[in-house]
């Protein structure tokens, strides 16, 4: 069990493991290569892990990536996350700002929308691929 979470069960904490100690986003398949010695064996059990850990909160999936990333921000009432991507570098940083995700939920009000989630991605190069260029 995670101790930081610990209702988690062992595939989850496995997954969330994993993905917080990854440098950048990870798929379902490169999660499952990297837990094989730890007894994951399909990509079912990856799959159904990272389902519970986006409901809850713990991680997000990146539409345009196909991947998954540890959520570094509480969430609150807000189910909003955004990204900035480097698609130079694969760096992702997730911020966080109230009043664009305030903003978004009252734009969905003036046109009846009642919003269940919210995932906003920024492409671009990170700052240090910025420089480097």
């Amino acid at each position: 069990m995670n101790s930081t979470h610990p209702d988690l069960t062992r595939n989850q904490s496995l997954v969330y493991t994993a993905l917080t100690r990854a440098p950048g986003p990870l798929s379902a398949y490169t999660i499952l290569d990297n837990l094989r010695e730890d007894g994951l064996r399909a990509p079912l059990q990856v799959y159904r892990a990272l389902d519970k850990l986006v409901e809850i909160g713990l991680v997000h999936r990146l539409e345009s990536l196909n991947a998954f990333v540890a959520c570094h921000h509480g969430h609150g009432e807000h189910d909003a996350a955004v990204f900035a991507i480097c698609e130079q570098c694969g760096k992702v940083l997730e911020l966080s700002d109230d009043a664009t995700i305030h903003r978004l939920e009252t734009l969905a009000k003036k046109v009846d929308f009642a919003v269940a989630k919210t995932t906003i991605e920024l492409r671009g190069r990170c700052a240090a691929c910025a420089k480097a260029a």
